[in-house]
């Protein structure tokens, strides 16, 4: 059988809002156009047309009450709602997986391939950055602590169902390897670099844009610009919204969520990103490089393989296929801190201000093209239709489950 013929499931998370997941899903729904996709839940009109328009079939999380708004709260439900879609007919799974739709169960003779934007945050990791400073109550601590170890071990448990990983980073690839002691091919995610444009002009303000998760550290870019009186418009909104604009000062500015055009439009006129979260990846970096802005960000995680920092003399070739990728001069794309401090965010902001001339709009430009769609479809299409061969060839014999 050719990859064209075969019957393809699509399987992500949840579908409440159009982040980077969503953009990744987006590109795979353009690539596999007649297959069917799966999710725990679908909030309608939340995501693009591309997506709204596919057949959706949702878990019985669907149904819980105030799902749409609480889903999170049922978290514990997840494993089990995953593993309750019926899978059998499909050739290929592919899972689209930040929480639980890698663990989703394949019928014997289909080949799973997992697309990874992380293993599950707050029960890995990053546990203590949704729980500390008073963003979750004491009983909501209780409660993630009571359920993170039995995740933890259905987390393991299921990588049995996946023949393949695929990590949108390095980074990610290695806590693959760390957490599941699985390796992981890099591929990086999309970047719909066409929607953005070099301004004529740019105006005296900093952005951060995204969902108010606990662990995109908003609030020290709130409390940043708060002490260095600088302008900051905020995108976005989430969990953590009220806290935010409690610690909020008068140039603090907060727009709630934009239009694509919109978004495009406030990064092209910024005077820089402002990245303080520790991300997996971070798309939002490479766009505003794809509108001649420079980044700041914190000096880990995804931003490492995304932003060429100043004075760093070198740019990782953005090929994401090698785990030690060839490296060649470029100017620029951004500044790091390396402690998530207000201190050292207002330091780098500092630094910014003394050195914006060396960043050229052209070649921040230029280097995010390196990251755009197109690469992407290419890198992942390719490699899943050699997996697939693979697979045929060898009898469609997979491990047990």
């Amino acid at each position: 059988m050719m990859l064209a013929e075969a019957r393809v499931a699509l399987v992500h998370d949840w579908l409440t809002g159009m982040r980077g997941g969503e953009r990744c899903l987006e590109a795979f729904c353009g690539l596999f156009p007649g297959a069917d996709l799966f999710t725990l839940l679908h909030k309608k009109g939340s995501v693009s047309k591309a997506i709204e328009e596919r057949r959706i079939r949702t878990s019985v999380v669907q149904e819980l009450p105030l799902a749409a708004t609480r889903y999170r709260y049922y978290l514990p439900l997840f494993p089990w709602a995953i593993e309750r879609f019926d899978l059998d007919g499909y050739d290929l799974i592919l899972s689209s997986s930040h929480c639980v739709a890698k663990g989703v169960k394949p019928p014997t003779q289909a080949l799973h391939i997992a697309y990874v934007y992380t293993p599950m945050r707050y029960v890995w990791d990053m546990q203590d950055a949704y729980t500390a400073g008073g963003r979750m109550g004491p009983a909501s601590q209780l409660a993630l602590r009571a359920v993170a170890e039995r995740l933890r071990r259905w987390d393991v448990a299921v990588n049995a169902r996946v023949d393949h990983f695929v990590a949108i980073s390095h980074y990610v690839a290695d806590r693959i390897r760390r957490h599941y002691d699985r390796e992981a091919v890099v591929i990086y995610p999309p970047v719909e670099t066409a929607r953005f444009h070099i301004a004529e002009r740019t105006d005296d303000y900093y952005l951060v844009a995204g969902a108010f998760a606990p662990y995109k550290r908003v609030d020290l870019a709130i409390e940043a610009c708060n002490r260095l009186r600088r302008r900051l418009v905020i995108v976005g909104e989430g969990q953590e919204e009220s806290r935010l604009r409690r610690i909020a000062g008068p140039t603090i500015e907060f727009v709630g969520w934009r239009s694509d055009r919109e978004v495009a439009d406030l990064l092209g006129r910024c005077r820089a990103l402002v990245f303080p979260g520790e991300e997996d990846f971070g798309i939002l970096p490479v766009e505003a490089m794809a509108s001649g802005r420079p980044v700041i960000a914190y000096g880990k995680g995804g931003a490492t393989e995304t932003v060429i920092p100043l004075n760093g003399g070198q740019w990782r070739v953005a090929s994401g296929e090698s785990r030690h990728p060839s490296l060649i001069p470029h100017p620029p794309t951004g500044i790091f801190f390396h402690e998530q401090t207000v201190e050292a965010l207002t330091q780098a902001i500092e630094l910014f201000e003394r050195s914006a001339d060396q960043f050229e709009p052209e070649a921040l430009r230029t280097y995010a093209l390196t990251f755009d769609r197109s690469i992407f479809e290419k890198r992942i299409a390719g490699y899943i239709g050699e997996r697939f061969e693979d697979w045929e060839r060898g009898g469609r014999r997979r491990r047990p489950c």
